[in-house]
């Protein structure tokens, strides 16, 4: 559907956007919160609540799954957005309960799954085949995601810690009502729907040797972001309890940061690095240098390793003095972190979304998601070394991991950049800009 643009893209575009924006409000506002409230309200011991915490995030992404195979084949995206907005504000407002904690949990984790893959795979069809627009599409919906996750630690993580955890998530749930209200006011910018059951089996195109080759490479893809997001993840559990034990957060005037403070930093370096890296790649491109997309993702990783090994670094001299480590190291630690993240994740989506093949594209990025599954269930695990490691040892084993996945990415990039060069394999050629 065209539309009258706002700011040189389709309407639609800011609806996703601001819907997407006071989503992640909801979800970061809970994850910042969440290994708080279970070990310091509900008095679990660190490991259990490294499993929760990994359990949880790990269903996050499971669920989108089978929420992109409903949503194309039955529901709709529309109708999915709706439905699992709504069952995830339901989920926001039960986690003020204790006795609700974990159908809090399974509710927000089921509405996950109908809302996300329904409501990024609409992208694409804002625009028409060709537009060069499309390709910065991502970066903007992606700091849609980043404005949400900086705001939400602010908001949620000051309601939580100074007036108590319950608020925090009753704030998460009315960030989450607000996406469905921005969701259902903008809906005549969003694309048409597709046709479904019985006509959309007629007219979409068969799932022939070529598409399935797609989804096999997306496949492989996918495999190795799961062992990245292993270390990636450590950033809401880990990193979080370390900001609460390891970290000097007094400032010369006797005030303390508040723990959840360090979730927003994140986001923050995402707004003031996403413009810097889309020029600089935009004016590579007009050169007439092409970097393929797994070239950028390998890098993105390996960035990652390096900022946790840089860490365990910094963790083992304090643990090895008997200090704490200044807030700056934590500080700068997520400024080159988050540089790392964005050559690799709003990167894997665009790259999932381009070769998403027709009438399959809810099921692609979720295929994307679901690699967010296996990885926090990794993350969990390795987030139980915490209590039995040196401090310091622990973060770069956390690095290796990393490490290991630029590894993969970059030998994966390799093989098919051959094939990128020869222009026998159609995939392949969509993964350059």
């Amino acid at each position: 559907m065209r539309s009258t643009d706002w700011f040189g893209h389709p309407r639609g575009l800011s609806v996703l956007f601001l819907t997407e924006m006071w989503e992640m409000f909801s979800f970061f506002g809970m994850r910042a919160i969440l290994v708080y409230y279970m070990t310091k309200h509900l008095d679990m011991g660190q490991e259990y609540a490294s499993l929760v915490y990994g359990a949880y995030a790990a269903f996050v992404y499971l669920t989108p799954i089978f929420g992109g195979v409903l949503a194309d084949r039955w529901l709709g995206k529309r109708n999915a957005v709706v439905i699992g907005a709504t069952a995830m504000a339901l989920g926001h407002f039960m986690m003020s309960s204790e006795a609700l904690f974990y159908p809090a949990l399974v509710t927000i984790a089921l509405g996950n799954g109908l809302f996300l893959p329904s409501l990024a795979s609409q992208i694409e069809g804002l625009y028409r085949d060709g537009d060069v627009r499309s390709k910065s599409a991502y970066n903007i919906y992606y700091v849609g995601i980043n404005l949400g996750g900086f705001l939400a630690p602010l908001v949620c993580g000051t309601l939580g810690e100074v007036y108590g955890w319950h608020w925090g998530f009753a704030a998460a749930g009315i960030g989450m009502l607000l996406s469905l209200v921005i969701y259902l006011a903008g809906r005549r910018y969003l694309p048409a729907e597709p046709a479904r059951g019985a006509a959309m089996r007629a007219s979409r195109p068969p799932l022939d040797r070529a598409a399935r080759d797609r989804f096999a490479l997306l496949i492989g893809i996918a495999a190795i972001v799961v062992v990245f997001r292993g270390a990636y993840e450590q950033n809401g559990n880990t990193i979080a309890l370390w900001a609460d034990t390891g970290i000097d957060r007094q400032l010369a005037s006797g005030w303390v940061i508040p723990m959840t403070w360090f979730q927003s930093i994140n986001s923050l370096a995402v707004f003031a690095f996403t413009p810097f890296l889309v020029a600089r790649w935009s004016r590579l491109a007009r050169r007439g240098v092409e970097t393929s997309l797994l070239g950028k993702m390998a890098f993105g990783a390996a960035i990652v390793g390096m900022s946790f090994v840089a860490l365990g670094a910094v963790a083992a001299w304090n643990d090895l003095h008997g200090t704490r480590a200044s807030w700056l190291w934590l500080f700068g630690w997520f400024l080159v972190f988050t540089v790392g993240e964005l050559y690799i994740l709003p990167v894997g989506l665009a790259l999932f979304g381009r070769l998403a093949p027709d009438g399959f594209r809810a099921t692609s990025i979720a295929t994307w998601f679901f690699a967010g599954f296996f990885g926090n269930l990794l993350a969990g695990a390795l987030g139980t070394l915490w209590s039995s490691l040196a401090h310091g040892w622990f973060f770069v084993l956390i690095g290796a991991v990393a490490g290991i996945s630029a590894t993969l990415l970059y030998m994966l990039g390799r093989r098919l950049g051959d094939v990128e060069r020869h222009g026998s394999v159609e995939p392949a050629m969509v993964m350059t800009r």
